[in-house]
């Protein structure tokens, strides 16, 4: 690549870079202002619920993930160890 094509995508980052800042500092902004909306009309109680459920959701999720992940380890352990399964043997 030539030098000023590299130029033009290192400004064209930091533009990028600069608006997805603004936007996110607009987003977290909007976010505070509707939870006091929320709370001033005494709608926080529904958001709270939502929010507990997706952390229950999320716990339930990492946990079965974790569980599926300690049972294949065993049955790798197992297959490792019990030395059957190359050999087939037919009568």
């Amino acid at each position: 690549m030539s030098d000023d094509r590299v130029e033009e995508l290192e400004g064209r980052v930091k533009e990028l870079e600069a608006t997805v800042r603004g936007l996110t500092e607009e987003l977290v902004d909007t976010t505070e202002r509707v939870r006091e909306l929320e709370e001033e009309l005494g709608l926080n109680e529904p958001a709270e619920r939502a929010r507990d459920e997706r952390r229950d959701a999320e716990a339930a999720a990492a946990a079965e993930a974790s569980e599926s992940e300690a049972e294949t380890e065993t049955e790798d352990d197992q297959e490792e160890t019990s030395g059957l399964g190359d050999d087939i043997i037919v009568a």
